[in-house]
């Protein structure tokens, strides 16, 4: 989980970061990190230790923003919201994501398809 999440991502903004300088004739450009609602919510009992990961995520794009600013790398993290995905199943609760949900201002989980299951 850390050696994806948090080394992966803070050997990849490296080499990112270390390209896209302006001051070292990188042009500028943007850096997009992806994080987790998770790292906002702490995902409690389940997991707790991927949002620990995504919480990483978030720290070194504020980190990373305000140190690339200057050097014209614009740094971004997306966080995407709770998606109904199998991963709750394969944990032991199939309807997590919908009694999480529930408490979204949509009242309800994402879905990796248009529409709903439910």
């Amino acid at each position: 989980m850390f050696e994806v999440n948090i080394l992966g991502v803070y050997l990849t903004a490296r080499e990112a970061a270390r390209r896209m300088a302006t001051t070292l004739d990188g042009g500028g450009k943007s850096l997009v990190l992806i994080s987790s609602t998770a790292a906002r919510i702490g995902s409690p009992n389940l997991y707790v230790d991927y949002a620990g990961s995504k919480a990483a995520v978030d720290a070194l794009g504020l980190g990373l923003s305000k140190e690339l600013a200057a050097d014209g790398v614009r740094v971004n993290v997306v966080r995407p919201g709770l998606i109904d995905t199998e991963i709750h199943a394969r944990g032991g609760e199939p309807e997590r994501a919908f009694r999480i949900g529930a408490t979204t201002p949509m009242g309800r989980p994402g879905t990796p398809t248009k529409s709903p299951r439910r």
